[in-house]
C-alpha cells in the first residue's frame, strides 16, 4: 500500500513507539519476582511487538527504539514500583493512541490496533499485584503524620529553643517516638481488620514512612 508521506511519518512514530514499549516490558519481566506478574508484562511485550510488526507491514522499515525512554521508564519503575511505571507509561500513551483514527481512513487495521491497546493491555495492567501497592495506605499515613506532627513540633522547638544541637536531638527524639507511635497503631489497626495486609509489614511500612 502506497501511503502519503504525511501517513507515513505518523505511522513510523508508532511503530517507534510500540518497539520502545516492547524493550521495556522485556526488561521489566526479568526483574519481576513475581512469575504471574513477570507473565502479565512478558504478554504486554509481546503484544506491543505484534502492534510494530503489524505497522511495519506498511512502511517496509525497521526503526529504533527511544532507548531513552527505554531506560527512563525502566529506572523509574524500578524505584517506584512495575505497576507505578506501567500506568505511568499508558497514561501518556493515551494521547498517541487517539492520532491512530487520524491514519484509520488509510489504513483499516489502525481502529483494531487502538482497540487493543485500549482494552487487552487495560485487562492486563488490572491484573498486576504489587504488594507495595497494598501497603499504599500504611505509607501515606506514615508520611501524614510526619507532615503533621514532627513538622509542627519541630517548628514549635525552634522558637522555644535557641540552640541548634539541642533542637536536633529533641526533633530525633519526638520522630523515633512518633514512628513507634504510629507503627503501633497501624499494626493494631490491620490486625483487627478484615484484610489481606500482614499487620507487621504494614507496621514497617508506616514507621519507615
Amino acid at each position: 500500500m502506497q501511503l502519503s508521506e504525511s501517513v507515513r511519518s505518523q505511522v513510523l512514530t508508532f511503530q517507534q513507539t510500540e518497539i520502545t514499549e516492547y524493550h521495556i516490558y522485556k526488561r521489566l519481566a526479568k526483574k519481576v519476582n513475581s512469575p504471574e506478574n513477570a507473565k502479565i508484562i512478558e504478554q504486554i511485550a509481546e503484544d506491543e511487538l505484534h502492534h510494530y510488526n503489524g505497522w511495519k507491514k506498511y512502511t517496509n522499515e525497521d526503526v529504533q527504539p527511544r532507548w531513552f525512554f527505554v531506560w527512563f521508564y525502566y529506572f523509574i519503575s524500578i524505584a517506584f514500583g512495575f505497576t507505578f511505571g506501567i500506568k505511568l507509561m499508558e497514561q501518556g500513551e493515551q494521547a498517541a493512541q487517539k492520532n491512530y483514527a487520524s491514519v484509520s481512513n488509510d489504513i483499516p487495521e489502525a481502529e483494531k490496533f487502538r482497540h487493543e491497546e485500549n482494552v487487552h493491555e487495560e485487562q492486563l495492567i488490572g491484573m498486576l499485584n504489587e504488594e507495595r501497592l497494598q501497603y499504599a495506605g500504611s505509607v501515606v499515613l506514615g508520611l501524614n503524620d510526619a507532615l503533621v506532627e514532627l513538622t509542627g513540633a519541630l517548628a514549635g522547638l525552634t522558637l522555644a529553643l535557641q540552640n541548634v544541637k539541642l533542637i536536633a536531638l529533641s526533633g530525633l527524639i519526638t520522630g523515633i517516638a512518633a514512628a513507634m507511635s504510629m507503627a503501633a497503631s497501624e499494626y493494631l489497626s490491620t490486625r483487627s481488620e478484615n484484610t489481606e495486609k500482614h499487620p507487621v509489614r504494614a507496621a514497617v511500612y508506616t514507621g519507615i514512612a
